[in-house]
Formats: structure tokens, C-alpha cells, sequence
């Protein structure tokens, strides 16, 4: 496994408080990473300290071996870009403009766009098929376009690695695959490492090359969904009863929750 990005006895907290203790991960290049776990098992916030959001209180985050809290934000926006929990624009802000504040870290001082920030911004819109909303207010469109609007944002950074909060959280079936399957389609097409923090272990095993099961700020298993998908882990991190079958149309695991653990 080739990895660019890792962690070495990471420590994270609040006012001293740990919730996170000595965590090493090591996230798989050019592939998709999910962060799986219980609400408040601590995913959102390794994520948020690994993109440089957050500061340990110890211990290390590595990409090609150098620490990423040592980089100014700038260098950092060069190499990764983090797309929140629900991110919010200014009131009116276009497609167009929320796209090209992705450039930032590209351009000295207070310049205008370049003709090489347009063509970046003008590809990002477009491989995200935004096209049609170039100028259109962020606020005026659907959850899904939204959020294919800050995708885009995202990838107008020009970074080989990307972070996601929930990406799909708050929005319907239909735009939950819509955003997954762009996801799928820029690590397949373009090789970018996404590491993303996943609610549903449906999206999980059907869209993640890697995931990593994590219950109380601690790494229960990683690996393949065939490694990590098991009954035992479920119950672990979850604290639930689950089947196992095979998705039909990608032949991983699925999970089939029927019970709590311990019940009955």
C-alpha cells in the first residue's frame, strides 16, 4: 500500500481534555478513504486535525513525511483541500465566484484571477456539471447542486488529496448518489486521494477502497469492507446485531442491522 498521508501517535483534544490518544493511521494513496464509527467516536475531529483544521495536542500528521502543522496554510492549500459539514456562502455569491476562491493559495497578494485560474475554474465547474449554474446564486440551488458547487470549489485548489465532512449529510437519495458517484468518478479518472468521514456504511462499502472503524477515538480495524464489514466489528463500533450479504452490484459486503447488541 502506498501512502503519502499518515499519523503518528496522534493526541487531540479540548482544554486538555484527550479524545483522541495516540491514533496512527496510514490513509492509501490515490484511493478512497472512509472514517467510520458512532456518532461522537471522534471521525470528524482526526479528519479536521489531519487537514490541518485542528492542532494535536501531540504526536504528528505526515504527508511525504514532513509535518503538516509545521506548513503555512498556504503551502498546506496546495497539497489538500477540506470540504466541511455543511459549508455556507455569502448571500448571492455565484457558482462561478465560490469556484474560483478555490484558486486563493494560487495567486500572490491580492491579484486577479490569471488566465490559468479562469481555465482551472472553468474545468472544475465543468467536471462537476455545473456548467449550467456558472451564474447562478450558490443559495439558490438544490442541496445536491450545492454541494457539487463546493466540490467544485475543492478541486479548483488543484490538490491530490481531498477531505469531506459528511459530504452527503441533509440530502435526499438521489443527490446522496449523485455527490458519491462524482466522488467515485474523480479518484477513478483523476487518482485523488479522498478521505472522507461517512455516516452510512451502505456508502461506505460501495464507494470506499479503505475504511477505518473507529470507537472511541481508537482504530477498532482497517482495511478492504470485506476486512472491516464483519459482525464483530459491527457490534464493537456500533453496538448492533447485523447480517452480512453480498451487493449484488459490487459483490462487497452490506450491512443488514436487525438488533442492538446485548438485546434479547
Amino acid at each position: 500500500m502506498t501512502t503519502r498521508l499518515t499519523t503518528k501517535d496522534l493526541t487531540i483534544g479540548y482544554n486538555n481534555h484527550i479524545i483522541i490518544d495516540k491514533l496512527n493511521i496510514a490513509i492509501p494513496d490515490k484511493k478512497i478513504t472512509a472514517l467510520v464509527g458512532a456518532n461522537g467516536s471522534g471521525k470528524s475531529t482526526i479528519l479536521k486535525t489531519m487537514a490541518r483544521v485542528m492542532s494535536p495536542l501531540s504526536g504528528q500528521v505526515l504527508l511525504d513525511g514532513e509535518l503538516i502543522h509545521s506548513k503555512s496554510t498556504k503551502e498546506v492549500a496546495k497539497e489538500l483541500a477540506i470540504l466541511p459539514q455543511n459549508p455556507v456562502s455569502p448571500d448571492g455569491l455565484t457558482v462561478q465566484e465560490l469556484v474560483s476562491y478555490g484558486r486563493y493559495p494560487h495567486q500572490s497578494g491580492f491579484g486577479s484571477l490569471t488566465r490559468e485560474d479562469r481555465q482551472m475554474v472553468n474545468w472544475a465547474i465543468d467536471v462537476t456539471n455545473m456548467f449550467e449554474f456558472y451564474d447562478r446564486p450558490v443559495d439558490q440551488l438544490s442541496g445536491g447542486q450545492r454541494q457539487r458547487a463546493w466540490i467544485a470549489m475543492a478541486l479548483a485548489q488543484q490538490t491530490d488529496i481531498l477531505f469531506l465532512d459528511e459530504p452527503t449529510t441533509f440530502l435526499d437519495m438521489a443527490h446522496q448518489l449523485e455527490v458519491l458517484k462524482l466522488l467515485k468518478k474523480l479518484n477513478e479518472e483523476q487518482e485523488r486521494t479522498i478521505i472522507m468521514v461517512v455516516h452510512d456504511l451502505t456508502h461506505a462499502t460501495r464507494y470506499a477502497d479503505h475504511i477505518v472503524a473507529i470507537k472511541s477515538g481508537q482504530v477498532v480495524n482497517a482495511g478492504s469492507a470485506e476486512i472491516v464489514i464483519t459482525k464483530d466489528v459491527l457490534r464493537e463500533v456500533f453496538k448492533i446485531e447485523a447480517d452480512i450479504i453480498m451487493d449484488p452490484h459490487t459483490g462487497r459486503p452490506l450491512c443488514l442491522p436487525f438488533d442492538l447488541a446485548g438485546s434479547g
